[in-house]
């Protein structure tokens, strides 16, 4: 048996409402730069090149938000990314750890702690 019509609309509906969502979530990095740019006479040309604005957008949304997050803070730790991200510490180490090993990300530990950072 077939869907009825309610319940294909709907489902169309939702596929569409979820694609509105990311495209909102990418025009907001888009934003993000731009307020960077007029806060600091920031360039995009003067992005690391390893976190471009290309690089940004090809970037899944939890790490994207993540990547956004860092080029904000400068160094930081994964409890600093955390408060900035309303995420778990554990989540935002993870997602550090892996923008490291992607390349995008440096870390150096002081002391007990670990500070990430993009290298300019």
């Amino acid at each position: 048996m077939g869907k009825s019509p309610e319940k294909s609309s709907a489902v169309l509906l939702e596929k569409i409402k979820e694609s509105l969502e990311r495209l909102n979530e990418k025009m907001e990095v888009f934003i993000e730069i731009q307020k960077q740019e007029r806060k600091q006479d920031f360039v995009v040309q003067d992005l690391p090149e390893a976190l471009d604005v290309m690089t940004l957008l090809s970037l899944p949304d939890h790490l994207r938000k993540t990547a956004v997050t860092i080029c904000k803070l400068g160094h930081a730790t994964a409890e600093d990314v955390a408060e900035q991200t309303k995420r778990a510490r554990a989540v935002e180490s993870g997602y550090l750890n892996q923008l490291v090993l992607m390349g995008y990300l440096k870390k150096e530990r002081r002391g007990r702690k670990a500070y990430f950072f993009v290298e300019r």
